[in-house]
C-alpha cells in the first residue's frame, strides 16, 4: 500500500471509530435526495453485476441491491465494511469486502460502476488507474455514475467539480447525462448513447 492509501485509510478508520454515520447520510434530506437523484439517473432499471467502491455505512448499497442481480460493495475502512454488512444482511446478492482502490478491482465484467464521494481522496494517477479499470471491465451495455460534493472539503485539495472535470477528460465513453446544482455534480457515462426512452422502445 502506498503512503496516500495509508493516510487515507487512517483518516477513514478514525472517522468511523468516532461515529458510525460521520456525514449523517442516513437522515439528512440532502443525502437522501442525492441518492434518489443517482438512482433515477441510471439508464437501466436493473443491472446484472454492479460495483460500489466507498460504500461507507451502506445506505446507498441498500438501495442499489434491489436493482442488481449481484452487487459488490467495498470500502477502505474495516468499520465501514462491518456497518454495510449489517445494513444489507438480508440481501443475499450483495458481497461486502474491504478493498484498497485503485490497486484492487473486481475481476470479470461489470454492468454498473458507482463512483460516489471518493474522487477527492485520490491523487491524479490513482484516478486515472480507476478510469483504466472501468475501460477494461465495463460491459458494452454498462454505465458509470459519478456523484460528488461541489464545495471545498477541509483537508483535501480537490472538490467535486475538479474530480468530474478530470473524469470527463479521461473517460473514453459518451456522457449520457449531467446534473449539477450548488451542492453536487452528477455524471453518467455509457457506451450506449441512446436515451432511456429509445432503449426501452427498441427492447
Amino acid at each position: 500500500m502506498n503512503n496516500i492509501n495509508d493516510n487515507t485509510k487512517q483518516y477513514f478508520d478514525n472517522l468511523y471509530r468516532q461515529n458510525d454515520d460521520p456525514w449523517k447520510i442516513r437522515h439528512r434530506w440532502y443525502e437522501r435526495r442525492k441518492r434518489a437523484l443517482m438512482l433515477a439517473s441510471l439508464p437501466h432499471e436493473r443491472y446484472a453485476r454492479a460495483f460500489e467502491p466507498g460504500c461507507g455505512n451502506g445506505e446507498l448499497t441498500a438501495l442499489l441491491a434491489p436493482r442488481c442481480d449481484e452487487l459488490i460493495a467495498t470500502d477502505i475502512a474495516e468499520d465501514a465494511v462491518a456497518l454495510t454488512r449489517e445494513r444489507v444482511a438480508q440481501c443475499h446478492n450483495v458481497t461486502v469486502q474491504q478493498m484498497l482502490l485503485p490497486d484492487a478491482w473486481p475481476s470479470g465484467p461489470l454492468d454498473l460502476v458507482v463512483i460516489s464521494e471518493i474522487g477527492y481522496y485520490l491523487d491524479e494517477p490513482q484516478l486515472w488507474h480507476i478510469v483504466e479499470h472501468i475501460h477494461q471491465t465495463l460491459s458494452r451495455d454498462g454505465a458509470v455514475v459519478a456523484c460528488h460534493w461541489r464545495r471545498p472539503i477541509e483537508g483535501w485539495a480537490q472538490n467535486g467539480d475538479e474530480v468530474h472535470a478530470k473524469l470527463r477528460g479521461r473517460m473514453s465513453l459518451p456522457l449520457l447525462s449531467h446534473y449539477w446544482d450548488d451542492d453536487l455534480v452528477l455524471d453518467v457515462w455509457t457506451p450506449d448513447k441512446r436515451s432511456v426512452h429509445d432503449r426501452e422502445a427498441s427492447a
